[in-house]
């Protein structure tokens, strides 16, 4: 037996080192964090950076063809930098591509994205857990508790939308059960989380493959009901979510008043092309019954740029319900082909020229509607919780959070993880300038 020395008190050997790099949405970081959390309890330290680590988890997105490059660029950087590390992949690259050519890039393992696969995943890593750290590492902090979680309450998606690949690489719709999403959100609270984002493949069909059906009304209110969450977010629903029995849940202050409904399109030609289902009209009722509910809400959005076939004018009427919609904040995308996919083979794809002058226009106005919501909300007191600071060239640090309306604020204030009541100020940088009353 050895005999344990003074020394090795002092400066224990490191456990080994596992970076998790997540690129995508908010249902990969949730994925993220739940694959983090099981390599640390199999005895890694885990961070959520490039570094010189013993074992890496990639976890990509194909989104879009420019996703696709991203995963590659990251696999290769990743395999250069540790050429003797583990390295694994999981994600919709990981599905999207063959697994032969994600090998071909140097990487080690291949997973999926279902929970099976997470936990095969892990298991491979685990004889990376038991070895000795690679000799002269550079020494990272490990992943502490954030102020923000994200659990994943749904994964696949029955829909297929012509434009999106993601039905092939997230499968068919499998709701998690109440209990475990509330344990999941609780035990993010347990770890420091003040704020919790419910996320999911289509998280309007929650519940519906359930043996006794539901709805996420009836997820929501098991949350609130099952657990100690100071905020809690759902990230992203559709406009024939918008039930009375939804909104009326919105009067318990622990839930945001930030709902993040995807357009895509303004034009009832488009949308139908793309196989969504509502119609314009549609979705601005429910952004109707949205302000009429909740009033200070901010409504969010994703929208397409270019699809195949739209007209001059199928695109005025997007940007025209945008303005009408006066959407806080609106994601935009140019069209990107995708095979395997039905608007891959659709007539009429446009110009690159053509998608980039619509994406300007789009982020303009993106820019103006944005803008006109945090100068509404100029004078108001809202709770913001600090996340993170921030250092912008000859300015003094400040901490940076969110309103629960989702309005990123700076503020000269101090700490993090913390909520605060902040009266907002004018527009700074890409959010507002706040002061604690006091």
């Amino acid at each position: 037996m050895s005999r344990v020395t003074d020394r090795d008190t002092l400066w224990p050997m490191p456990r080994p080192l596992a970076a998790v790099i997540t690129l995508g949405c908010k249902l990969n970081t949730a994925d993220s964090e739940e694959i983090a959390r099981s390599l640390h309890q199999v005895g890694f330290d885990v961070v959520d950076s490039v570094c010189e680590a013993d074992a890496f988890v990639i976890n990509t997105c194909s989104v879009t063809h420019v996703a696709d490059a991203k995963s590659r660029k990251l696999i290769r950087s990743v395999r250069r930098l540790a050429p003797h590390a583990a390295v694994t992949v999981t994600g919709c690259f990981a599905q999207a591509a063959s697994a032969q050519a994600i090998r071909s890039l140097g990487v080690d393992y291949v997973a999926g994205t279902r929970d099976s696969d997470k936990v095969a995943l892990v298991e491979f890593l685990l004889p990376y857990a038991k070895a000795p750290t690679a000799p002269g590492r550079e020494l990272r902090t490990p992943i502490r508790g954030s102020a923000r979680a994200f659990v994943k309450a749904q994964e696949g998606c029955n829909d297929v939308c012509s434009f999106c690949i993601v039905p092939r690489t997230r499968g068919r719709e499998e709701s998690r059960t109440i209990d475990r999403v509330a344990a999941e959100v609780q035990q993010a609270v347990d770890a420091g989380a003040w704020e919790v984002v419910v996320t999911g493949t289509q998280l309007g069909a929650w519940g519906r493959d359930l043996l006794i059906p539901m709805k996420p009304h009836h997820l929501i209110s098991g949350i609130l009901e099952r657990t100690e969450v100071a905020r809690l977010r759902f990230s992203s629903l559709q406009p024939q979510d918008m039930t009375s029995e939804l909104l009326a849940l919105w009067g318990d202050p622990r839930l945001m008043p930030h709902f993040h409904l995807a357009l895509q399109s303004g034009s009832e030609l488009t949308l139908a092309a793309m196989r969504r289902r509502y119609t314009a009209r549609e979705f601005l009722l429910a952004v109707d019954r949205i302000r009429a509910a909740v009033p200070a809400a901010a409504v969010t959005t994703d929208v397409i740029a270019g699809f195949p076939g739209e007209s001059a004018a199928d695109f005025g009427a997007t940007i025209d319900l945008c303005r009408e919609a006066r959407f806080a904040q609106m994601h935009c995308f140019p069209y990107s082909q995708r095979s395997r996919t039905s608007a891959a083979l659709l007539p009429g794809h446009l110009p690159p020229e053509t998608k980039k002058e619509r994406m300007r226009r789009l982020l303009e106005l993106n820019g103006e509607l944005a803008e006109a919501f945090r100068r509404e909300h100029e004078g108001t007191i809202r709770p913001v919780l600090w996340e993170s600071e921030r250092v912008f060239a000859n300015e003094p640090a400040l901490v940076f959070g969110y309103t629960d309306n989702y309005i990123p604020v700076y503020a000269a204030a101090s700490g993090t993880n913390w909520i605060a009541p902040v009266r907002l100020g004018g527009v700074y940088h890409d959010g507002v300038r706040g002061s604690i009353p006091g």
